[in-house]
C-alpha cells in the first residue's frame, strides 16, 4: 500500500505547493502526484504553474517520496519526444522514485495554448497509443527514427536516462480507455467519487480485460485512485472549503468541451453545483477510514489524497497523524 498526497496545481502557486509537497515527505506520506493543467478549473483565485520544472525542483529536493504527474497529456502541448527527455531527467534526479501519469487530455488545456480544435476520442487515444510507444522507445533505444501517423523523430537520442524507464500509468474514466491501459500501461489512474460499479463492473474488469488480451498479467498493473477528501473536525469548514472545486461536480457533458475557467465557474454557479458532491467530507478519523476502505477492497493500491483546503499544511498534519495510521493499520 501507498498513500501520496496530491499537490494541486489549479489551487495554488509554485513555491506554495513545492513546501506542501516537502511537508508531505516529512509528514509520512509516500508519493506526490502534480496537476499537469495549463489553465485550472476556475479563473477567480485559480493557479496553473508548468508541472515539468516543478517536478525538478520536487525531486533536487525531496529525499524519499515518490513523485510523477497525474496526470499529463503527451500528446498536443506536449510532444512525446519533448516528454520523454524531461521525465528521464527528472529520474536522473530523483532515481526509482519516478512515474509518468498520462491521459488523452481535456480542451481547457489543450484548446486555449494552442488554438485548435479539440480532437474527437478516437483521435484522442490514437495518439496517446503512438505517445507511449514512443516514450518507450526513446528511453530504451537510441537513434530513434519513428514514422507514426502523427508523430515522428529522426534519429532521435535521449542521452541522460535513468537506469530504469519510468513506469508509465494511464488514466481513464471510461472502459474502452481502461482497456488501452491493461494493454500497454505499467498502471491506472482514476479518481473517486463516482457509483461503485462505475470501478467494481466497468474499470476494473476493463483493465484486466486489456491486460489479459494482450497476454500480460492484470496483476502486476499499479492501481492508483486520486481520492478527493475534505478532512477538518470543524464540519462546516470541510464542506465550505470544497466550494473552490464546484466546477469538478460539474455533469461530464456539461464541462467536456469547456476550455474557458470563467465559464466553468458560470455554469457551477448557474446549475447550483457544489464541490462537497465529490469529496468525502468528514472529521472523524473512524469514519474517513471507512469510506475510503472500500476503494482498497477494489483493489487499488496507490492513493492519493487531494484536500481543497486552503492551508493544505493544516489537513497535510491531521490526516497524516490520525487516518493514514488507521489506513496503515487496517491495510498494512
Amino acid at each position: 500500500m501507498q498513500f501520496g498526497y496530491k499537490a494541486s496545481a489549479e489551487q495554488f502557486g509554485p513555491r506554495p505547493l513545492l513546501d506542501y509537497a516537502l511537508h508531505a515527505e516529512r509528514a509520512g506520506f509516500d508519493s506526490v502526484a502534480v496537476s499537469d493543467h495549463f489553465q485550472p478549473f476556475r479563473h477567480s483565485g485559480g493557479h496553473a504553474p508548468a508541472a515539468l520544472p516543478w517536478l525538478g525542483a520536487v525531486a533536487a529536493r525531496s529525499e524519499r517520496i515518490r513523485i510523477g504527474t497525474s496526470v499529463a497529456t503527451p500528446t498536443l502541448r506536449y510532444h512525446p519526444a519533448v516528454l520523454a527527455q524531461a521525465f528521464a531527467t527528472v529520474a536522473c534526479l530523483a532515481p526509482g522514485r519516478v512515474f509518468l501519469g498520462v491521459g488523452s487530455g481535456e480542451s481547457l488545456n489543450e484548446v486555449p495554448a494552442l488554438g485548435i480544435e479539440w480532437p474527437g476520442f478516437n483521435e484522442r487515444l490514437g495518439r496517446l497509443r503512438e505517445a507511449v510507444e514512443l516514450i518507450r522507445l526513446l528511453w530504451t533505444q537510441e537513434r530513434v527514427s519513428y514514422d507514426g501517423r502523427h508523430y515522428r523523430t529522426h534519429l532521435a537520442t535521449v542521452y541522460d536516462r535513468p537506469p530504469q524507464p519510468v513506469p508509465i500509468l494511464i488514466a481513464a474514466a471510461g472502459p474502452r480507455a481502461a482497456r488501452f491501459v491493461g494493454e500497454v500501461g505499467d498502471g491506472f489512474i482514476t479518481t473517486s467519487g463516482k457509483p461503485a460499479e462505475l470501478y467494481a463492473d466497468r474499470l476494473l474488469p476493463a483493465v484486466e480485460q486489456g491486460a489479459r488480451e494482450a497476454g500480460r498479467d492484470p496483476d502486476g498493473l499499479e492501481r492508483m485512485l486520486e481520492v478527493k477528501v475534505s478532512y477538518d473536525r470543524d464540519h462546516e469548514r470541510a464542506v465550505a472549503e470544497c466550494e473552490f472545486w464546484s466546477a469538478l461536480a460539474l455533469p461530464a457533458e456539461a464541462k467536456r468541451d469547456v476550455h474557458d475557467p470563467l465559464e466553468l465557474e458560470r455554469l457551477a454557479v448557474e446549475l447550483g453545483v457544489h464541490g462537497d458532491s465529490r469529496f468525502i467530507v468528514t472529521g472523524d478519523p473512524d469514519e474517513a477510514a471507512e469510506r475510503i476502505a472500500p476503494y482498497i477492497e477494489l483493489g487499488f493500491r496507490h492513493l492519493v489524497f487531494h484536500s481543497p483546503a486552503p492551508d493544505q499544511a493544516r489537513f497535510i498534519d491531521a490526516f497524516a497523524a490520525e487516518v493514514l495510521p488507521r489506513l496503515r493499520e487496517r491495510f498494512g
